[in-house]
């Protein structure tokens, strides 16, 4: 089926296209056990949010994943527990190029049993360690490769780069405005890529690290280099991962489901909160059989396999007594959802707000809204089931 450049996602107008994401790192320079791809960044692994970012757009037909033979099977768990689909997990090599060949071999020579993989007109290269990949950026490198046989994102340099002479002093430095920095995503014509790996050295598969480089040195393909965007970058440090824990939490703060009852008093501190979060407001009745059945369509619709959900309910008092208002079988059933829909990946908290004087209500209603940033800021698993007061 042809893609039209056209359409409203940006879709290249390529035949088939196919994305190879090699994963086989040790993480040494990370300084843990684990490999970086696998580390987990609000309770899912880092390889995941690449996947997934390859996986919801519509024209990438497969998605190959290269991993050491050592985590074959961690890399399998990943791809059923999150329910990833059209993924082949592949048997790396000892080097990031042997990697990525054995990623490419999967088409030309069909070595997945029982698994037909059609060969790609445009293969894509991104590091699964390069989580907030967008649709844009691959659409333009794939677009680019289309009609030049290569091409990969750039960004500028950040820092100079130096040479040092053979004494450990300054031997000269580039000028920083003429150059780039590599980046990815990269894509290529399958054939040319292919054709590459087929003809290079030993040597560049051991010790070369750039692809473009291989199109140009072997199949005379001149990449063509596509401005790409700051979030780019690629997981490489512990500190890194902090970094992008800290753009996930943030990504997902823009939505929350926030429950209030339906009574007059109930719907103003609702439109409030709304106004003050700028969030989706969901209003149910203030109800467990509702929170239930919402908790039932948020697994249907498969949004809770992607990160931990949080589920606020909101409890408007206006008595006198808040152990009267809220009631202990209610405190016991709060919780008790709490803890069932915890192994769903949904952390559900409770917010008591406290509306007893009128000019005090935008006061109250911004204490409530800082609660719930919170929450959703840090989802905190051990605060689940408990009756937050604003």
């Amino acid at each position: 089926m042809e893609l039209s450049s056209g359409s409203r996602d940006a879709r290249p107008a390529v035949t088939l296209v196919a994305a190879v994401l090699p994963a086989g790192g040790s993480g040494e320079r990370l300084g843990g056990a684990t490999p970086k791809q696998f580390c987990a960044l609000q309770g899912r692994p880092l390889v995941s949010y690449t996947v997934r970012a390859m996986e919801r757009i519509s024209w990438i037909s497969n998605i190959i994943v290269v991993v050491s033979p050592e985590n074959i099977e961690t890399m399998k768990s990943i791809v059923e527990k999150y329910g990833h689909k059209r993924v082949t997990v592949v048997k790396g090599g000892k080097t990031r190029h042997r990697s990525i060949f054995n990623g490419l071999k999967v088409f030309a020579e069909n070595e997945i049993s029982n698994h037909l993989l059609w060969k790609p007109e445009v293969v894509i290269i991104h590091d699964a360690v390069r989580p907030f990949v967008e649709e844009d950026i691959l659409s333009k490198v794939v677009m680019a490769a289309k009609e030049h046989g290569a091409a990969g994102a750039i960004c500028p340099l950040v820092s100079t780069v130096i040479a040092s002479a053979a004494d450990g002093c300054l031997d000269h430095s580039l000028e920083r405005a003429r150059y780039r920095a590599s980046e990815m995503p990269q894509a290529f014509l399958f054939d040319i890529i292919y054709e590459a790996y087929q003809l290079c050295t030993e040597y560049d598969l051991d010790y070369g690290t750039e692809c473009l480089h291989l199109a140009l040195k072997y199949c005379k393909t001149n990449a063509r280099l596509v401005e790409g965007t700051a979030d780019l970058w690629k997981v490489t440090y512990k500190r890194d991962l902090y970094a992008a824990e800290s753009i996930i939490k943030d990504k997902l703060s823009q939505q929350v489901y926030v429950i209030t009852g339906v009574e007059e008093a109930a719907a103003q501190i609702g439109v409030l909160l709304h106004e003050s979060l700028k969030s989706q407001l969901k209003d149910k009745k203030y109800a467990i059989q509702e929170t239930q059945q919402l908790v039932d369509m948020l697994e249907k619709s498969n949004v809770t396999l992607l990160y931990p959900l949080v589920l606020i309910l909101v409890h408007l008092d206006i008595s006198e007594n808040i152990s009267f208002s809220i009631g202990m079988e209610l405190l016991t059933r709060i919780k008790k959802l709490a803890r069932e829909v915890k192994k769903k990946n949904i952390l559900v908290y409770g917010l008591l707000i406290q509306h007893k004087d009128h000019l005090e209500l935008q006061e109250t209603v911004n204490s409530a809204a800082a609660l719930i940033m919170a929450l959703i800021k840090d989802r905190n698993p051990e605060l689940i089931g408990q009756m937050l007061v604003a």
